[in-house]
């Protein structure tokens, strides 16, 4: 049996004696039926309830333990007090209230204490009563019970993502089942790929249909070089700026540079050079001079027309859905930075132009190249741009409070550092009491999921399995030694 025992605010207290198989991220629902109206709270934590004199009688009982053969409970009230000993409290979070069978924003209703039902909600019943709304929808997880959970494509297209938790929870396999969801109702992705995980999603482990056509990968340098016309004076100025740190009246000298290479019809990478090497001023032309070898060595760009491409090229053969990779696998991180810049703004002009209609943008491992001058611009005018990015990391501080303020979902994973805690709870779908009770005990490849694609509902989710070489795994040098048959023993003396 269950009763409300403190109520203030969001927050419940909800007594159970005997204990009732609740466990924390289940949710109850406090009913009072002369009231027509109840109250949906979810269970965050749980303890024993702190009756007076119960320290006494367990240390009554444990002095009296040894003594064997003789009977003390005379009164014979031993399972009464046993109940009594077993009673717990369920700190709950109140996520809506019920009025006449609608949910309800409005939570400052009080039910009875002595006429109020507290009843479990089972997962069928939950997940009707969230009501998660959708012509469309994905399987991204399920429940502890394997109820799957439907999230609508509207929850995830024109917002904003965060998939953070620790290493080895699941993180990337959350987003390659993102990656796939979308692109099989016809959506268009491109994934920043720092560790080569994403290259060879397209080929399914169980010899089905390969989705090769449809997941393409290009790499910076190899099948993926532009010139320096396509790149555009804006790009080469954003890149020299933001990522290389030019200054700003430096930067003037490479407009002018552009302008004249223009005019002349000579936009090439050597011609930049040239100009570089005879600007008068030997601290400007120094400045430029190591940018432009920056430039160089990021192998991005060449002066040979038939081996260029362009971004229109690629993602022209998804445009009917599909992923298109960047893959960034064993960049130096300066050059890495430079290859992103020059992503983020074509894609930018891509959109402004109407090539693309919108794009998913997927940033694997985001600490390792999130920078304010650029992704918060992109964030700030996503919807207007047609840009929804899923930033992806295992360090939640790397994220600026203002990306956390405006995400739309979250998924969290496990995280027992209350420092990454602290940063996560910035998000404002979710009170920092149910981020730091319930995500400190995920075990893996399970997630908290907050915002529209629960309908503000948190719910801990298992995230199913891919059918596609994901990639990814940790690697083990034992497990792989054992598994080749090459661990020999060997004698110590």
């Amino acid at each position: 049996m269950m009763q409300v025992y403190k109520l203030d605010g969001n927050s419940l207290e909800v007594i159970s004696c005997p204990p009732e198989d609740l466990c924390k991220g289940d949710y109850i629902i406090v009913e009072d039926i002369a009231a027509d109206a109840a109250l949906v709270a979810q269970v965050v934590n749980t303890g024993y309830a702190n009756v007076p004199g119960i320290l006494e009688d367990l240390l009554r009982e444990t002095g009296t333990g040894k003594l064997e053969g003789q009977d003390f409970d005379f009164l014979k009230v031993k399972s009464f007090v046993d109940i009594i000993r077993d009673a717990k409290i369920f700190s709950c979070k109140v996520r809506r209230a019920l009025v006449n069978g609608e949910l309800n924003d409005d939570i400052s209703w009080s039910p009875s204490r002595s006429t109020s039902r507290i009843r479990r909600v089972g997962e069928e019943e939950l997940l009707k009563l969230i009501d998660i709304k959708g012509t469309r929808s994905m399987t991204l997880g399920t429940l502890k019970g394997k109820t799957d959970v439907p999230v609508p494509l509207s929850a995830i297209d024109g917002c904003l993502n965060i998939i953070t938790g620790k290493k080895g929870t699941g993180k990337s396999h959350l987003s390659k089942l993102l990656v796939l969801n979308l692109i099989s109702h016809g959506g268009i992705c491109a994934v920043f790929d720092i560790n080569g995980e994403y290259i060879n999603l397209g080929h399914p482990v169980d010899g089905k249909v390969p989705l090769d056509n449809r997941i393409l990968v290009i790499s910076p340098g190899e099948n993926f070089k532009v010139t320096l016309k396509y790149m555009g004076l804006g790009t080469l100025l954003s890149i020299v700026s933001s990522v290389l740190d030019l200054p700003a009246n430096s930067a003037w000298e490479i407009r002018r540079i552009w302008n004249m290479l223009k005019e002349s019809n000579a936009l090439t990478m050597k011609k930049l050079g040239e100009a570089i090497n005879v600007v008068s001023n030997s601290y400007v032309r120094d400045a430029l001079l190591r940018r432009y070898e920056s430039l160089i060595g990021s192998g991005l760009f060449t002066d040979n027309v038939e081996e260029a491409s362009t971004l229109e090229t690629w993602f022209e053969k998804v445009k009917d859905g599909g992923a298109v990779i960047v893959n960034l696998h064993g960049l130096p991180a300066s050059l890495r930075k430079i290859v992103v810049e020059f992503m983020l703004n074509k894609l930018c002009n891509l959109l402004e132009n109407w090539f693309i209609r919108a794009i998913f943008l997927f940033a694997e491992e985001a600490h390792l190249y999130l920078r304010e001058t650029y992704w918060e611009d992109i964030v700030t005018r996503m919807r207007h741009l047609g840009i929804f990015p899923t930033f992806v990391t295992n360090q939640p501080d790397s994220i600026s409070d203002t990306i956390y303020r405006q995400a739309d979902n979250v998924f969290l994973f496990n995280f027992t550092n209350e420092n990454d805690l602290a940063a996560v709870s910035k998000a404002t779908m979710a009170d920092v009491q149910t981020i730091n009770t319930i995500v400190k005990e995920l075990p893996p490849h399970h997630c908290l999921a907050l915002g529209k694609v629960v309908n503000d509902f948190p719910l801990i989710m298992t995230v199913k399995n891919i059918q596609m070489k994901a990639m990814g795994e940790t690697r083990l040098f034992f497990a792989d030694a054992a598994s080749k048959g090459s661990l020999r023993p060997i004698r110590l003396t």
